[in-house]
């Protein structure tokens, strides 16, 4: 008896364990579209809505990092010309999501190339993982730099990682 008291004691007493930013968005989000009857998968599903605001947050940043500057926000003396210069849509095929429409930025100067979505892709079957990991397993910015670079084969910076999550967070709040 003394030993069943002393083992609900300690499970008592044992602190909930703390979910990282993006684990908490990801757990609120998924209560948001229950609540609302928004399927987490299929046509228009949570997990399409969200794919598609990953994707195209990272490619935003992309173009960030690419101008040198954010949008709207260029120095007038800056030596480059390029600046962005909209959108053109896309449609990308994804495992779990489908098909999912995106907004691709481009520049003025045609020089963009995007490492995300690469030109003329149409498959990216591994994004799933990614928007998995951002916000469900709370990675760092180096393991998710790591994470790209190990799926896509390209170099993304552990600060642009931070940007991307940064804004896909604030968007999940919202």
């Amino acid at each position: 008896m003394t030993s069943d008291l002393v083992g609900s004691a300690k499970r008592e007493s044992k602190p909930a364990r703390e979910l990282s930013p993006e684990q908490a968005a990801a757990a609120a989000m998924v209560a948001e579209a229950k609540a609302r009857g928004l399927a987490l998968t299929g046509p228009d599903g949570l997990l399409k809505v969200f794919t598609k605001s990953v994707l195209e947050t990272a490619l935003g940043e992309e173009m960030t990092e690419h101008l040198g500057h954010e949008k709207n926000r260029a120095e007038p003396d800056r030596e480059s010309t390029n600046v962005r210069n909209g959108t053109r849509s896309k449609t990308v095929i994804s495992d779990a999501a489908g098909e999912v429409r995106i907004d691709v930025p481009r520049d003025r100067d045609a020089t963009f190339e995007p490492q995300i979505v690469k030109k003329r892709q149409r498959r990216i079957g591994d994004v799933d993982e990614i928007v998995l990991s951002l916000c469900a397993k709370g990675l760092t910015s180096g393991e998710v730099s790591a994470h790209f670079s190990e799926i896509y084969g390209v170099s993304v910076s552990k600060e642009t990682i931070s940007r991307i999550t940064d804004k896909v967070v604030a968007e999940m709040n919202d």
